[in-house]
């Protein structure tokens, strides 16, 4: 399974963001695509998961904020980020679980800087 994401960028504290990742190669059903993080010396963490039955989970610092979707004609997972704060600068890094596959995208750098 390959994972292309896009997005990320440079915003201002408040603003919002959108990420998307696109799902290729040997896709197994049932799956569950998500979003994790990395902020420099610290552990990735989730972000937020969502599967095929488009059952959400949100780590607790996003919940309200970040909305996390699907498209499943297109394999598509895409995190709109709204309200962004400087402690969601992170590399954000789509992932693939299913048929005990994991598979993780190259990774976007978001930055919340005034």
């Amino acid at each position: 399974v390959q994972l292309q994401a896009s997005g990320g960028g440079l915003v201002q504290p408040g603003e919002s963001l959108r990420l998307s990742c696109q799902a290729s190669g040997n896709i197994f059903t049932p799956n569950t695509l998500g979003w994790y993080r990395q902020s420099p010396g610290k552990q990735r963490e989730m972000v937020a998961t969502i599967n095929m039955s488009f059952r959400t989970k949100y780590a607790d610092s996003v919940q309200g904020r970040f909305t996390v979707s699907r498209d499943h004609a297109t394999n598509t997972v895409t995190l709109e980020m709204n309200s962004l704060k400087s402690e969601d600068t992170a590399v954000y890094y789509c992932n693939y679980q299913g048929g005990f596959v994991t598979a993780w995208g190259q990774g976007t750098l978001v930055t919340v800087s005034s």
